[in-house]
């Protein structure tokens, strides 16, 4: 089994592999998808949609989200650190701090400045960093089952120590992909997040958790993750920023975004019933809703009045 996943085969299928590209930045190989906007004709104003996929997860998440998007704005996907088709840094740069420096020098090499930042589950997070340490200064941040809170009581005494020990043996990635060869398996690992996804979202989770160099980059990523610091400074981010959570949500509990709407300046809740973690993969066309509603409000409306959470 390869260590890495290779664009050569595994990507071969990949979803809007014509938009794909390969760029090399602070000393990493990223995946890099960018949608140009479909409706502007002066492609260099229209505004800049990031996305930024979650722990385990990669740039598929976004296959039917990212599309829609184009038809308003320029949009821009990538692999996160060690993911998918983007290279493995050293183990300790899979911390949050480390991995908001890698892909805010991403997008400087690039020139990309996103109007709009979109993370789902720990992509929130790396948004919600960058934003805070000026890297990027967009207009909104869009959390969809955002993980921005740190686990409270044993687990978040147990969770990362285990994480780092299991990160540290070699054969750990290997055992795990190796069971995710059961396609039953890799079922119960995504119903076991709430969501429900068709055949090929299934299929695409499972070439991920089947390579072991995803595996390991995602338990790099879990045994480095601290949120504490993050967590005491989320009040300090100027902006407008939308909590989305779903009802079904087994990974975020849908009630840690109306807790982290009470450390923002300007919160926004969102809630989607019967749906799961994975929300935006089981309805595209509602994340792509949301996201467009939010992109046009701010082109239409002024600077934001700090106030109370409001729940839509």
């Amino acid at each position: 089994m390869a260590r890495s996943m290779q664009w050569e085969t595994d990507g071969l299928d990949w979803p809007n592999r014509k938009v794909s590209r390969f760029v090399n930045a602070d000393g990493l190989r990223w995946h890099v998808q960018e949608f140009p906007s479909l409706t502007d004709e002066h492609k260099e104003s229209a505004p800049v949609i990031l996305l930024l996929h979650g722990t385990g997860s990669s740039s598929h998440s976004w296959r039917e989200v990212a599309p829609l998007l184009a038809l308003h704005a320029r949009v821009v996907v990538l692999d996160l650190p060690g993911h998918a088709f983007t290279s493995m840094p050293h183990a300790t740069e899979q911390s949050l701090v480390g991995m908001a420096n890698h892909v805010a020098k991403l997008l400087t090499s690039l020139s990309i400045s996103p109007t709009i930042v979109v993370g789902h589950s720990a992509g929130a997070a790396v948004a919600a960093r960058m934003i805070l340490d000026r890297a990027i200064m967009p207009k909104a941040l869009v959390s969809l089952n955002g993980a921005l809170l740190s686990f409270s009581g044993l687990a978040g005494q147990f969770f990362s120590p285990i994480a780092r020990l299991l990160a540290s043996m070699p054969l750990v990635a290997r055992f795990f992909a190796w069971q995710s060869a059961d396609s039953a398996m890799v079922e119960r690992l995504i119903a076991s997040t709430g969501s429900k996804l068709d055949a090929k979202g299934l299929q695409l989770y499972a070439k991920l958790v089947r390579n072991e160099g995803h595996v390991d980059a995602a338990l790099a990523m879990m045994a480095h993750w601290d949120l504490q610091q993050l967590q005491s400074e989320l009040h300090k981010i100027k902006i407008p920023v939308w909590m989305v959570a779903a009802h079904n949500d087994l990974t975020v509990p849908a009630e840690q975004a109306a807790q982290v709407a009470k450390e923002l300046q300007f919160p926004e809740v969102v809630m989607w019933p019967k749906l799961g973690h994975l929300a935006h993969e089981e309805n595209p066309v509602l994340c792509a809703q949301l996201i467009q509603k939010i992109m046009q409000g701010l082109a239409n409306s002024p600077a934001p009045e700090k106030r109370q959470p409001a729940v839509a």
